[in-house]
């Protein structure tokens, strides 16, 4: 799939970091260190516009490193980008850890995901099939 992309940054366009990874590492595009105090959220920048193919989504997610280490992730995983947004790229973080972190001008703080998406037809109808499962949810089943 190709994906037609304005890189308004100065650095370089994500890449795969190896031959078996599914996402690419986005970049901060900031001119000066973000400071992130514990438990606030920001909006970083990346400097990328893309044109995503229909039938397609991107999907902004939390690379693990920051997460476990520094308790750095993205707020509303997975960060949605629909085929017909052409706007900048951008990562809600949030930090969850006891301690100020900062980001560096660069700074890889998430990672992209590119998905295939099934269009859904709704059927209305006044009953559904019932599972052995039925309604239960939210831990029904144990711990």
């Amino acid at each position: 799939m190709e994906v037609k992309v304005i890189n308004s940054s100065r650095f370089d366009l994500p890449s795969y970091a190896t031959v078996g990874s599914s996402g690419l590492d986005l970049k901060a595009n900031i001119e000066e260190t973000l400071i992130i105090g514990s438990l606030e959220r920001c909006i970083v920048p990346t400097g990328l516009f893309l044109e995503i193919p229909l039938g397609y989504e991107a999907q902004v997610r939390p690379r693990s490193g920051l997460a476990f280490k520094h308790g750095i992730t993205v707020l509303n995983t997975p960060g949605t980008i629909d085929a017909d947004y052409r706007g900048e790229i951008k990562v809600i973080l949030v930090n969850l850890s006891n301690q100020s972190f900062s980001i560096e001008a660069g700074e890889r703080i998430a990672q992209i995901v590119f998905s295939k998406i099934e269009l859904v037809s709704w059927v209305d109808v006044n009953a559904i099939s019932n599972t052995d499962r039925g309604d239960g949810g939210f831990g029904h089943t144990g711990r």
